[in-house]
């Protein structure tokens, strides 16, 4: 028996394979919109797995396909159209090359291609790939910050914490992105939100988060105080960076990880996450890493993470008009 297509109702049927079917910028140099969605495959993978969510940039891009004819509808999670007004469109920059041999290069990609969409005047929103694509781009808004003589305040949404000092022998991979970050000059604030469960760090990487100055929100904590109150410590103007780990979010929404578990934050919860940060400073910079297509359920996680990016693009919309 045939399948109905259920996108019909919603006017699919654009044979564009953009994200949102929004235009397709692949020069960097050329990006004029104030905010670019960039494709990153892979960073720095561990040998024993490679590049494990390389797939994900095309099945989110997939995922939107429903509302490319309806982007200019009421959008009830943001208050309005995603984007006001057509001077305010995000761009789709297509993704980055990589090599899983040469992490070094891949990081070299990423590093420039943050710094040209700044130089720009465009937000990056990476999505990935896994959470070691975090870091270089770290490096880039860093370099930036620095000249400017600006802080950073970095939100990580992610179910772990990421603070091992190596891991395999590698440095700069998924389970070192935040004790990297915490070593970038102009970064001052780091507060990290959702973490639950056994994850890989051992105790002593979680005490020398701590003695660093991290605040940590976990997730059993954020269900019971919610968004205002886990962001209370950002003083207003600053620049945010938001970086979203797919596993953050409940299994039942977002099954595409690699560590399912109980307990997770539910869409709106990250929602409030990431309108919380853009009403107490300007968010410079995104990504959205650690999903991978093939764990996914019936297109479930793709959906619920392409939705926060939509989301995410429409509050980086409103602070740039």
């Amino acid at each position: 028996m045939s399948k109905v297509d259920l996108g019909a109702l919603f006017g699919a049927g654009s044979d564009k394979n953009s994200f949102l079917g929004l235009e397709e910028v692949r020069d960097l140099n050329a990006v004029s919109a104030p905010m670019a969605l960039l494709g990153v495959p892979c960073a720095t993978p561990y040998a024993s797995v490679g590049a494990y969510c390389r797939n994900a940039p095309d099945a989110i891009r997939a995922a939107t396909a429903s509302f490319i004819a309806n982007i200019d509808r009421h959008d009830f999670d943001i208050g309005g159209k995603v984007f006001p007004e057509p001077r305010l469109r995000a761009v789709d920059c297509g993704d980055l090359d990589y090599d899983e041999t040469d992490s070094a290069a891949n990081r070299d990609r990423i590093r420039t291609a943050v710094s040209t969409l700044i130089s720009r005047g465009a937000v990056p929103l990476l999505v990935g790939g896994d959470d070691s694509i975090p870091v270089p781009m770290l490096e880039a808004l860093n370099a930036k910050a620095e000249a400017e003589g600006r802080e950073l305040t970095i939100i990580q949404i992610d179910a772990h914490i990421d603070w091992r000092e190596i891991h395999m022998g590698e440095r700069y991979g998924l389970s070192s992105t935040m004790r990297r970050a915490s070593e970038l000059s102009q970064v001052k604030r780091i507060i990290q939100i959702g973490a639950r469960g056994i994850g890989s760090g051992a105790t002593e990487d979680y005490e020398a988060a701590l003695a660093w100055g991290v605040h940590f929100v976990t997730a059993a904590q954020l269900h019971k105080i919610g968004a205002e109150a886990a962001l209370a410590s950002i003083p207003e103007g600053s620049d945010i960076v938001i970086c979203i780990d797919a596993d953050a979010f409940n299994s039942s929404d977002l099954p595409g990880v690699i560590a399912r578990g109980p307990g997770g934050l539910e869409y709106y919860q990250v929602v409030d996450l990431i309108q919380t940060a853009a009403a107490k400073g300007r968010i410079k910079a995104m990504d959205f890493v650690e999903f991978m297509p093939e764990r996914d359920i019936d297109g479930m996680g793709a959906l619920t993470f392409a939705r926060t990016i939509i989301t995410a693009m429409g509050v980086i919309a409103r602070q740039a008009g």
